[in-house]
């Protein structure tokens, strides 16, 4: 997800995306909630939960993170 009026980005995995994006831009509390509105620029569909936690940390990587920054201006 991408908070253009921070210019924050959030990385994540979830098995209930839309409640997830509820979460995040309307009912949480914590980190993401200072950074509202959030919106999804990027998601991948796995089929185990080791899978989607082995992408998300490859996301957190140096490699990673190019990757999420061509999307943010992509996405701009």
């Amino acid at each position: 997800m991408y908070s253009s009026s921070c210019q924050k980005h959030y990385t994540g995995y979830t098995s209930d995306l839309p409640e997830r994006l509820l979460s995040h831009n309307e009912l949480g509390h914590g980190w993401t909630s200072r950074y509202r509105p959030w919106v999804l620029i990027y998601t991948k569909v796995f089929e185990d939960k080791k899978s989607a936690m082995d992408y998300e940390k490859w996301l957190k990587s140096g490699v990673g993170r190019e990757f999420i920054n061509t999307i943010k201006h992509s996405s701009n």
